[in-house]
């Protein structure tokens, strides 16, 4: 009886540490996968923030440091055209010697840079602030009222969504000139403020509203104003702010409109004035380049969990 004792028991710790064991190997085999898939991505993010951390670190170079290494790449020939480079130009991710003069230079030796940069900005932030409030208001009606008339309209805006905005450039212009706005920032502002893709970005969100929570404030009294201003926006906070960001970043990477619309050069914003910088003052690129970035990066940091919020939206109440 003990011979067998011992067997069965032998046999019930086997059949009940076996899943104990594949416990085990199931979490160091989840474990080395996530290790590796974070070193794997990390070195991915590396790769894709280089350019970005080359740019910054640049910035604090000086002239003399700067000609040395990159001054082989902005050589021109005798014609003016740029020569062939047949050496290995030297990154340097970390200066000599760090130095301000770039960003003495640009910030107050030379005016040029900080008036195209307050160009961008005049030309930008009126565009984001009136489109998402032409964006919220056309957003609202669609989703209230429904119908054919709402069905082809709406249907309008994902047509003008999908064009490149190339293939509108020559309407706005002749537009634009009839209207007597041509060489002006409105020029640039009507297009921006009417633009279909906030529309349809918030239509689309604000579609996921509960009607439940819009027949409650009904049978409370509130109107269509009140409706809109303390249900609708307070919901679709995520999505205006996530648009914000997509439309600031577009339209402050803008090059064409300012080109065509606009024939002063003083009235260019810094984007259209940084492909000038390698004709010019080359030392003074990434200085620029990095002033350049500090709006967008600021906007991005600021509205990160808004844009997270918007983009995994799953219906009308968050889970």
């Amino acid at each position: 009886m003990k011979q067998k004792d011992r067997i069965k028991k032998v046999q019930t710790e086997k059949y009940i540490l076996a899943p104990e064991k594949k416990g085990k190997r199931n979490k160091i085999l989840r474990a080395v996968g996530l290790t590796i898939a974070t070193i794997v991505t990390a070195a991915i993010s590396l790769l894709f923030l280089m350019p970005i951390v080359l740019t910054i670190t640049n910035s604090f170079m000086s002239p003399t440091e700067f000609a040395a290494n990159y001054g082989a790449i902005f050589a021109t020939t005798k014609s003016g055209g740029r020569q062939f480079v047949s050496e290995l130009v030297n990154l340097k991710f970390i200066p000599d010697m760090v130095s301000f003069s770039q960003y003495a230079t640009v910030l107050f030796k030379s005016r040029d840079y900080l008036l195209k940069f307050w160009n961008s900005m005049i030309l930008v932030v009126p565009i984001m602030l009136f489109q998402l409030g032409v964006a919220a208001l056309a957003g609202y009606g669609f989703y209230r009222y429904k119908g054919k008339i709402r069905g082809v309209i709406f249907f309008a805006y994902i047509i003008l969504m999908l064009m490149p905005y190339q293939v509108t450039l020559v309407p706005n212009y002749l537009v634009s000139s009839w209207l007597g706005i041509l060489d002006s920032y409105w020029a640039i502002w009507l297009p921006g403020i009417f633009s279909p893709f906030s529309v349809y970005l918030i239509t689309k969100y604000m579609n996921r509203i509960p009607l439940s929570c819009i027949e409650a404030a009904q049978i409370d009294g509130a109107g269509e104003f009140r409706i809109f201003t303390k249900i609708a926006l307070p919901m679709s906070k995520g999505i205006i702010m996530s648009t914000g960001i997509l439309v600031f970043i577009d339209y402050w990477n803008m090059v064409e409109q300012p080109l065509i619309l606009l024939s002063d050069p003083e009235k260019y914003p810094l984007s259209v004035y940084l492909s000038k910088i390698n004709s010019g003052e080359v030392t003074l690129a990434f200085a620029v380049a990095t002033i350049y970035l500090i709006p967008t990066l600021l906007v991005f940091l600021y509205g990160e969990e808004y844009l997270v919020e918007g983009i995994t939206y799953q219906g009308g109440v968050k889970a």
